[in-house]
């Protein structure tokens, strides 16, 4: 529930107004409170019990696309890469159609992942589409000027999390801008 500086009911809040800013409804935002998945940024989470959780939410929901972060979690956030590793979780492997594959794709759900970028490349915003329309990758996403004004006005709903450094994320970062993902 975001509740690492006690403020849990108050991210859950302003993930639902982020939300709302990117068109998104409040009856499609699912909010995980279990105690064994604090939010902390030094806590690896229990792989297993993360798999299971998203692939039921996936089963549940009928979800056919997972976006999440790679093995660097943007911001080596310990808890994004924990996401990371439960779509790649090798106990999630089960024969299906007579072939072991991973569960979510037994699902029939495809996942891509964020690519995480050295620090230069992080923060030099728009400078960074070249750069990224010239490496490998399987999907690229560069928002226009007005997607890049509300993805800026879904980020400052998050009042709680907008400390200095997340304001200049805001400014400066290429993810307010230009994404590339590969597929799982």
């Amino acid at each position: 529930s975001g509740n690492y500086y006690n403020q849990g009911e108050i991210r859950k809040k302003e993930l639902e107004q982020s939300c709302c800013v990117l068109g998104i409804p409040a009856s499609d935002v699912t909010v995980v409170d279990h105690r064994d998945l604090p939010d902390n940024p030094a806590v690896e989470w229990d792989t297993h019990l993360l798999a299971t959780i998203v692939l039921k939410h996936i089963e549940a929901k009928n979800i056919n696309l997972v976006v999440t972060f790679d093995a660097g979690g943007v911001s080596g956030h310990a808890n994004h890469i924990s996401l990371y590793s439960a779509v790649r979780y090798n106990d999630t492997l089960q024969y299906c159609c007579f072939e072991i594959i991973p569960l979510f794709l037994c699902a029939g759900c495809r996942v891509l992942v964020l690519e995480s970028v050295n620090l230069l490349r992080k923060y030099i915003s728009f400078l960074d589409v070249p750069i990224s329309c010239l490496l490998p990758r399987d999907a690229l996403f560069i928002l226009t000027e007005e997607e890049t004004e509300q993805a800026k006005r879904a980020m400052r709903c998050h009042r709680s999390q907008l400390l200095w450094f997340r304001r200049l994320y805001v400014l400066f970062s290429r993810y307010m801008v230009v994404n590339s993902l590969r597929l799982l």
